[in-house]
């Protein structure tokens, strides 16, 4: 299987006054092209820090990361910010809506971005608010929806550039058991209609069946790697 992401040895340190604390420590780990895989941990296991780091929000105290064959740990900022733009898609436990926006606007931010015309990003706004099955609530502020329809519109909004990689961390954290299944349903099956990859963070056990490999952290290391699908190839980088 070919791989969109590669870490090789990597290591986060923070400092906390003279204290050093090691959240993910010299972890290598291959993600494929088009799978789902889990990142499955307790808290304060590094499964979210490990996310900020292959997202590019984070940079590697020490180790490589490399995403769409380029070393995202040499980037600028500036360079992080373009390449987030064009090649990923977040979904977050809090939503992360602007209140003062619509449903639709909250949806045509990334294409703003991008620098799409107005009548093409909200045309294109509105396919993905049918597609998440919320498109009578395009002109309602988030203030106006339950969680599960600003998750809808989170989700809406990750997808809307078709990105190669969707991260979601903790997406149903914030939600009832019911809803949970149907966002997990709704994120899966985008991903899998698209040929994208995603890569979601949850302690969630069951959350986890979703994924195509499950990689089990513990205190900031990999413990091993479930695979739910047979493959050729070596989880870790040799």
């Amino acid at each position: 299987m070919e791989d969109i992401i590669k870490l090789k040895h990597v290591t986060k340190i923070y400092k906390m006054g003279a204290e050093e604390i090691c959240a993910v420590n010299d972890v290598s780990l291959r993600i494929h092209r088009e799978e789902v895989c889990c990142l499955l941990g307790k808290s304060g296991s590094g499964k979210s820090t490990l996310l900020n780091l292959i997202a590019g929000l984070e940079k590697p105290t020490a180790g490589q990361i490399i995403f769409h064959k380029k070393h995202m740990e040499r980037m600028t900022e500036d360079q992080l910010a373009n390449f987030r733009q064009k090649y990923v898609g977040f979904v977050f436990q809090s939503y992360n809506l602007l209140p003062t926006l619509t449903a639709l606007e909250n949806v045509t931010l990334p294409l703003i971005f991008r620098q799409v015309p107005l009548k093409e990003r909200q045309e294109r706004a509105m396919e993905m608010l049918e597609a998440v099955g919320l498109a009578d609530r395009a002109n309602h502020l988030p203030r106006e929806m339950s969680g599960g329809q600003q998750q809808r519109v989170s989700i809406a909004r990750a997808f809307i550039n078709t990105p190669e990689v969707v991260f979601a961390d903790e997406p149903t954290g914030n939600l009832d058991t019911k809803t949970t299944y149907e966002m997990m349903d709704l994120i899966t099956g985008l991903a899998k209609k698209n040929a994208q990859t995603l890569v979601i963070v949850t302690h969630d056990l069951e959350l986890s069946e979703y994924a195509d490999r499950i990689v089990v952290l513990h205190d900031g290391k990999i413990d091993h790697v479930e695979e739910k699908k047979a493959t050729t190839e070596s989880n870790t980088v040799q």
